[in-house]
C-alpha cells in the first residue's frame, strides 16, 4: 500500500489544543491497532504505551499542516454518518460493524466534537477541517479496509444539516429507542449530556429558565425530547436518511442499515457482524442476555416523549 511509505502512516490527530492564541492538533501513533474498542477513546488509551507516544513531548501540528497532510494519504470511502439518542444500541451497531475487517468504524471521536462545537474557525475552515480529520481517521492502514463509518455523539443531531452540506451524497442513519428504556439506562449511570450544566444547555436548545423549573430527572427527559424532535425535523427535510428503531431488534437494524448504505459484504463477513450481537456491546467476553434496569419508577413526565416516539415509529413504518 502506498500509505506505508508515508511518514504519517499510522499517525492520526486526536486532540485540539489552544495555546498562546494559536491552535494546534495533537497526534498519536496507532501502530497496528484498529478502532476495535466500543469507543474511540479506549483505543487511543491503548496506544499511549507505545514508545512513540511515551516520550516527554507531544507530537503536534498546525491547522494548515493537518489540512495539507490529509491529502497526502489514501483514505477509504466514507459510507455513512450515524446519529443516535444514546443508550439505544449505537455501541452494539458500531461494534458489530467493527467486527468486519473491511470497515473502519470510528465511534464518538472527541476531536470531531471539538471541531463541531468550538467557535475557533470560520465556516469554511471548519468544513475543510472536518473533511480532513475524517480522511486521516479513515486512512487505509490495512489492505482489506474499504469503508469508513462514523458514529457521532448524540448531540450532533443538531449539526446534521451542517454535516449534510459537507457530505451531500453520504447516507445518514438515525438510531433511536423507546424513551423509557433510554432513560432507565441513564437512571443507572447518567451520561454527561443528561446532567444539567455538564454540557452547555444551548447545545440542546434548553434555556437556563427551563433548567431551573424542572427536576434533575426531567432534564434528561427534556434532552431526549430535543433529540427525538431533532430526528423528526431532519428526517422530514432529507431524503438520504434512514430511521432505525432499536426495538425492532438489532439484527433488523443492521440489515436495514447495511442495505441502505449499499455495502455488499461476503457471507462470512455478515456472519461475523451478526454474531457480534450475541455478546455485550461494551464487553465481548460477556454474553448479552438483555438490559437490566432499576426497579424504581422514573419521575418523568413522558407525555411529550410518547407523542414524539410515536411519530418516530410512524416514520419507520412509512419507510
Amino acid at each position: 500500500m502506498e500509505n506505508t511509505h508515508h511518514p504519517l502512516f499510522n499517525w492520526i490527530p486526536v486532540k485540539l489544543i489552544e495555546k498562546d492564541n494559536e491552535i494546534y492538533f495533537e497526534w498519536i501513533y496507532l501502530g497496528d491497532l484498529k478502532y476495535a474498542d466500543p469507543f474511540f477513546d479506549e483505543t487511543i488509551a491503548k496506544c499511549k504505551s507505545h514508545a512513540f507516544n511515551s516520550k516527554s513531548f507531544k507530537v503536534v501540528s498546525s491547522v494548515e499542516n493537518l489540512i495539507e497532510w490529509s491529502d497526502e494519504l489514501i483514505s477509504v470511502d466514507l459510507k455513512s454518518l450515524v446519529f443516535h439518542v444514546s443508550r439505544c444500541g449505537s455501541t452494539m451497531l458500531s461494534q458489530s460493524l467493527a467486527s468486519s475487517s473491511e470497515n473502519i468504524m470510528v465511534s464518538e471521536a472527541p476531536l470531531i466534537d471539538q471541531i463541531l462545537r468550538r467557535d475557533l474557525f470560520n465556516d469554511d475552515k471548519k468544513s475543510v477541517l472536518i473533511k480532513s480529520v475524517l480522511k486521516l481517521l479513515g486512512q487505509k492502514r490495512f489492505p482489506e479496509q474499504q469503508h469508513l463509518i462514523v458514529k457521532l455523539d448524540a448531540w450532533h443531531i443538531f449539526k446534521a444539516s451542517y454535516l449534510r452540506s459537507l457530505f451531500p451524497e453520504i447516507p445518514f442513519g438515525l438510531l433511536y429507542r423507546n424513551p423509557t428504556e433510554v432513560l432507565k439506562s441513564h437512571q443507572k449511570m447518567a451520561g454527561m449530556h443528561m446532567v444539567p450544566h455538564v454540557l452547555p444547555s444551548i447545545i440542546f436548545g434548553i434555556s437556563a429558565k427551563e433548567i431551573n423549573e424542572i427536576s434533575f430527572e426531567q432534564y434528561g427527559g427534556l434532552v431526549l425530547e430535543k433529540y427525538f424532535q431533532g430526528f423528526l425535523d431532519f428526517y422530514k427535510r432529507d431524503t438520504n436518511v434512514v430511521m432505525l428503531n432499536y426495538n425492532e431488534g438489532m439484527k433488523a437494524v443492521l440489515e436495514k442499515f447495511i442495505s441502505f448504505i449499499k455495502v455488499d459484504y461476503a457471507d462470512d463477513a455478515l456472519e461475523k457482524i451478526y454474531d457480534r450481537l450475541k455478546r455485550h456491546s461494551k464487553n465481548q467476553s460477556v454474553v448479552f442476555t438483555g438490559d437490566q434496569f432499576k426497579e424504581e419508577a422514573l419521575q418523568i413526565d413522558f407525555s411529550r416523549l410518547d407523542v414524539l416516539h410515536k411519530k418516530l415509529n410512524d416514520s419507520v413504518v412509512a419507510y
